[in-house]
């Protein structure tokens, strides 16, 4: 297992909130909490990781009011989750970075732990989440989960040279190091663990969902 003080866990709430109308996601309530502090909760109560800190745009002094560390993209223009990664590995003093989204309230409590068994047992360089999802025609399909990643912090050389020549798109960079797939399909594993909140509509019915 990777020591918990070796890993760095950073909440992605950097985007523009679009498709909310342009509010700022993390700092909706989920169940009265900001749903970043809500996803700084769950990840400090898995015990898997030691530092924090949030990867945001806007309202710096509100999330800084959360008692973590405030880190914004140092790429202008809301250049997207890359970015984020590019943030944190930049600023983290932890030989591996985890990167969560701030609009999956519901996230597994041994997200860490796994990922970080699973990339030190098959020597990865990053371990990314997948889970099932219900399709339209109700087939259950497993689908990554990219913005759910641990990764080496080694890997900040490589990010900087695939941004600088415009590459945006988390899935072709991480296509390119040695990546590992970890499944959440366990018994007990939550279904709706990895949905995210893209609407105040979304947010209040993954408040009424049972973990």
């Amino acid at each position: 297992m990777i020591d918990p003080h070796h890993i760095t866990a950073l909440i992605l709430a950097g985007g523009r909130g679009t498709r909310m109308g342009g509010i700022d996601k993390g700092l909706q309530p989920f169940n009265g909490v900001p749903l970043a502090q809500h996803t700084l909760g769950r990840l400090q109560q898995g015990g898997a990781v030691a530092h924090f800190a949030i990867n945001a745009n806007r309202n710096l002094a509100t999330y800084e009011a959360f008692g973590v560390p405030v880190w914004p993209d140092g790429m202008a223009d809301y250049a997207g989750p890359l970015a984020g990664f590019l943030t944190g590995l930049e600023h983290c003093e932890t030989p591996y970075l985890v990167t969560v989204p701030c609009d999956t309230p519901l996230l597994p409590l041994d997200l860490v732990k796994r990922l970080a068994a699973t990339l030190a047992a098959q020597g990865a360089d990053i371990a990314m989440a997948s889970a099932p999802e219900i399709g339209k025609d109700g087939e259950v399909r497993f689908r990554p989960q990219p913005v759910f990643c641990l990764l080496r912090r080694t890997l900040l050389e490589s990010l900087k040279q695939f941004t600088e020549g415009g590459g945006r798109k988390i899935d072709l960079w991480t296509a390119q190091q040695r990546t590992v797939i970890v499944p959440f399909d366990q018994a007990g594993d939550d279904i709706h663990a990895f949905h995210n909140a893209n609407s105040l509509a979304d947010l209040r019915q993954l408040e009424n969902a049972k973990p």
